[in-house]
């Protein structure tokens, strides 16, 4: 299994990227970000003034609620790519042969539970409980 940075979004501006775009991305564990924020990040990270500003608020306090309402569809992708990648996480576990026994224990679910989240719905061969 192949888990690939192909089609996913950066997770901090919801912009596209990866593969076949200008936009790079990096990072892991289900959170991407593009070359933009980062540079945007380090700039904040490196000036004192805006570094206390950013720790004082939290962006949304400053938002209107039209401009809160805009950014909900960008949070919910970015939800939904973390789902997916933990998803093509276990995917990975059980094409290693790690039993759904280990990955319930690792989330702190059974088993069972663990299958019911992440088995195929759509015939998994390997999907036995």
């Amino acid at each position: 299994m192949s888990i690939t940075r192909e089609g996913r979004i950066c997770s901090f501006c919801a912009t596209p990227g990866g593969p076949g775009t200008d936009v790079p991305l990096i990072g892991g564990l289900g959170a991407q970000v593009c070359a933009t924020c980062v540079d945007d990040f380090h700039t904040i990270l490196h000036d004192e003034q805006r570094l206390g500003a950013a720790r004082k608020t939290m962006p949304w306090e400053a938002m209107s609620d039209a401009e809160v309402l805009a950014v909900l569809p960008q949070i919910l992708a970015s939800a939904e790519q973390n789902v997916a990648f933990a998803h093509e996480w276990v995917d990975l576990l059980r094409e290693r042969n790690v039993s759904w026994a280990e990955i319930g224990r690792a989330l702190g679910v059974t088993r069972q539970a663990a299958w019911e989240r992440f088995t195929k719905k759509s015939g998994d061969k390997n999907a036995t409980a």
